[in-house]
């Protein structure tokens, strides 16, 4: 470890206050690295947003911050003001409040500020087409958002990044599988900073023992976590007049169709493709419909079509996938209603021999076009890369999940080595971020629509003879609209 990463380690494990929020599907950051030997350290690390009270810096504090910056590129902005339009602010709130540690370092560093163009969620496209044509200058805009890439670049709202950035460069390297996911025709849409774990097995340490199962953390750890065993552990606990159910989890279908590395809609090569006829999308699906018809999804039908966490608690569901951040709250307010010590998550499992692909939230920034200072936005991304990494920051945060959330150990190491999976297998779907009639027919559809429909009863071979020529031409033709669109990029 070098000595900037020492001290800022040390800083901010005594400085920073619990403004900690765990990076989703809002802002975050990845980390990179000044040498191999902290390159090789910080890739194995989660990414968090931390937030230190900035009102008063000791001496100290300031001459830590300065030595973690001298990471960072020594330029000068000309144009110090970079413009955010987002429906969250990045600023801090409020005299003496907390800011990031990215906003900090922009400060001090570039001398750099954020201007925010207040939006809502609902609002958020219309709002940024009405800036760029109006030529607002705009500079950046969410970039974590699934229904971003390729719309926002086909209607002429996001340029690309590589001028700006040097992908083989120690910082991002923590970022590189991740950007090829929005590699359009050879260029790259999104600073991507940060890449998580979308969903989670979770489980009750307690039902597992009680009913003589193994541990999927343990048998993960063993190379021995796959489709397979987790098909054979419901097999054993799922039993209905007992009252003992199995597979939980409203999105459940997607994180295990992506746990073979296939998205429905996707990229190669720079294009964009729909794999509804892909074999390894098949193997997926059938594997979902065997679930199905081996009486191992939990019938939602059958509680007002709602999902029942509340059931881990007392031992009558086996597994939920979902979200962490499920679990990342005070104790008294899970779902799951189980007690902590009994919290056991685990990845979601690829098939046997496959690498374990992750279904990933993939954090960052993109550039919109027409941006007055993008060289600005560059840098500010570079800074929450080195803020979120930093393994100051990962204390912080792993000192809110043992105080606030009553997390062992050995359970914040769990989510940082799933989250690791995430960055280095990540796997994302387009299909939102075309049309909604694609959208519809793949990953956005009812439980008897598209990829959701082989976890509820309905065998792929009926599903993709009744959407894939469909879904093939119109991913094509957004496609025909793509490639023109980067062309005209130059």
């Amino acid at each position: 470890m070098n000595n900037t990463k020492k001290i800022l380690s040390g800083l901010l494990a005594l400085s920073m206050t619990a403004g900690f929020t765990a990076c989703s599907s809002d802002e975050g950051g990845a980390g990179g690295a000044a040498d191999e030997t902290t390159k090789a350290e910080t890739v194995t690390t989660t990414a968090a947003t931390v937030e230190v009270n900035t009102a008063t810096l000791a001496a100290e504090e300031e001459d830590v911050l300065a030595a973690a910056m001298e990471q960072l590129q020594d330029v000068e902005l000309e144009n110090k003001e970079i413009k955010w339009l987002a429906h969250y602010d990045i600023n801090p709130s409020g005299s003496g409040a907390s800011k990031s540690v990215a906003m900090e370092m922009f400060e001090k560093k570039y001398g750099g500020s954020v201007k925010y163009y207040k939006t809502t969620w609902e609002n958020r496209f219309n709002d940024l087409s009405t800036y760029v044509l109006g030529g607002e200058g705009i500079d950046f805009f969410p970039g974590d958002d699934v229904y971003n890439f390729p719309k926002g670049i086909i209607s002429g709202m996001f340029m690309p990044v590589d001028e700006y950035i040097d992908l083989n460069s120690d910082i991002w390297q923590n970022s590189a599988a991740a950007m090829e996911l929005y590699n359009f025709g050879g260029k790259h849409f999104s600073f991507v900073t940060t890449v998580t774990a979308e969903e989670v097995v979770i489980y009750n340490k307690a039902t597992i023992e009680a009913n003589g199962l193994e541990d999927p953390w343990e048998l993960y750890k063993a190379g021995e976590w796959n489709w397979d065993t987790f098909k054979g552990m419901l097999e054993e606990f799922v039993d209905e007049e007992n009252d003992q159910w199995g597979l939980d989890g409203y999105w459940a279908e997607n994180s295990l169709l992506f746990s073979a590395g296939v998205p429905l809609v996707g990229t190669k090569d720079g294009q964009l493709v729909c794999n509804y006829n892909d074999a390894t999308v098949e193997k997926a699906m059938n594997f979902q419909y065997d679930l199905f018809t081996s009486g191992l999804v939990f019938p939602r039908e059958q509680f007002n079509w709602a999902e029942q966490p509340s059931m881990m608690g007392d031992g009558r569901q086996l597994f939920y996938l979902v979200g962490a951040w499920h679990v990342k709250a005070d104790p008294a307010t899970w779902a799951t209603k189980m007690e902590p010590e009994n919290l056991g998550i685990a990845p979601v499992p690829s098939p046997a021999g496959s690498d374990p692909y992750m279904v990933a939230t993939v954090g960052g920034y993109a550039l919109c076009k027409g941006s007055t200072n993008p060289e600005g936005v560059a840098r500010f991304a570079e800074c929450a890369i080195i803020g979120s990494y930093d393994e100051g920051a990962i204390a912080i945060s792993d000192r809110k999940m043992r105080d606030d959330y009553k997390w062992s150990d050995e359970l914040i190491a769990i989510e940082k080595e799933i989250n690791e999976l995430a960055r280095q297998y990540p796997v994302v779907d387009l299909a939102s971020g075309c049309s909604t009639d694609i959208a519809s027919y793949t990953t956005q559809g009812g439980d008897s629509v598209g990829t959701r429909a082989a976890l509820h009863g309905t065998d792929w071979a009926t599903t993709r003879e009744t959407y894939s020529d469909a879904v093939i031409m119109l991913v094509d033709e957004v496609n025909t609209e793509l490639q023109a669109k980067v062309a005209e990029l130059g």
